[in-house]
């Protein structure tokens, strides 16, 4: 079953909504990602400022905004470097899923500013916004789950512990390298380069019993 294509004056909107978001993350890479201007937008795009409120109700809606496309972006980076992926070992998989996820990060601290660090004081993203980061973590967790199935970590790997143990050591690198090193490449990085120590960390403390993978 085909779906219609958006008239004109949908298409219209939803290139004005990417152009509004676009320069909303260019003002908060200089600016500061909690001190964004709803004026400044406004005046980067030659609108009134109460033009943005056909689009955009508050600047948290922007925020929101912002953190769905991120997530998805994010998501999508994470799934795509697994769907290309050359090996079937688990550990490997592990390694070129986490470098996908890190070096995303990096190439995009703005997005990853918002979504993983608190630093808009009293933004909470939406279900809907939220929902592609727990379709990630949902890819994370059925990964460790496979791995686990196939003998090479214990079953708890898998847990709610497991998981966040997991994304605890890749975000204490990601924050380390962010706050240390920010204009250094992934591939240059004092901090991120130890992604692959981290995770061997993680396998050591989940291998299962002797005498099993």
């Amino acid at each position: 079953m085909s779906t219609a294509a958006p008239d004109r004056r949908t298409r219209r909107r939803q290139e004005t909504i990417g152009e509004i978001l676009d320069v909303a993350i260019e003002l908060m890479a200089t600016e500061g990602v909690a001190a964004l201007s709803l004026s400044a937008v406004a005046r980067r795009l030659g609108m009134q400022p109460p033009s943005l409120y056909q689009y955009f109700p508050s600047k948290m809606a922007i925020y929101d905004a912002l953190f769905q496309r991120g997530s998805e972006l994010q998501r999508d980076a994470y799934r795509e470097a697994l769907a290309g992926a050359t090996t079937d070992d688990p550990r490997e998989l592990s390694l070129v899923a986490a470098t996908a996820f890190c070096r995303w990060c990096l190439d995009n601290q703005v997005y990853t500013q918002l979504m993983f660090w608190r630093t808009v004081p009293g933004f909470e993203p939406s279900q809907a916004a939220y929902a592609p980061a727990q379709e990630t973590l949902q890819d994370l967790r059925e990964h460790l789950q496979a791995t686990a199935d196939a003998g090479h970590l214990r079953p708890d790997a898998a847990s709610d512990e497991g998981v966040a143990l997991y994304t605890s050591l890749t975000a204490g690198l990601l924050s380390q390298q962010m706050a240390n090193e920010p204009d250094v490449s992934f591939d240059d990085g004092r901090f991120i380069r130890m992604l692959p120590t981290v995770l061997d960390m993680f396998y050591q403390h989940y291998a299962p019993a002797r005498g099993k993978k």
